[in-house]
């Protein structure tokens, strides 16, 4: 089991931050991109232009709420190397992996 200290460092990695893109924007791109293929077939094959414009509004709002999530995480990540009593040095050293 990984010690506080080595879960912290790890989070601060920019090999977690990359982690957390693809987690985050891997499922909401598939989605954002099936979306749009719906939309173009309710649109031009089956010829319901409203219900395909309607469909055709989703991925903006699913890559939306994608990177709301991500940014969220982020910042969980952000705070948990900023708490009080951290110095400067210790935070700086965490994220550069010195420590």
């Amino acid at each position: 089991m990984a010690s506080k200290q080595q879960m912290t460092e790890r989070e601060v990695s920019g090999q977690a931050a990359e982690e957390v893109g693809e987690q985050a924007m891997g499922p909401a791109a598939l989605a954002s991109a099936a979306s749009v293929g719906l939309s173009l077939y309710y649109f031009f094959i089956r010829g319901d232009r409203q219900l395909g414009a309607f469909v055709g509004l989703w991925p903006p709002t699913i890559l939306a709420f994608a990177s709301y999530f991500n940014q969220r995480k982020m910042r969980q990540q952000l705070d948990s190397i900023t708490q009080p009593g951290t110095t400067l040095r210790n935070a700086l050293d965490s994220m550069m992996g010195n420590k």
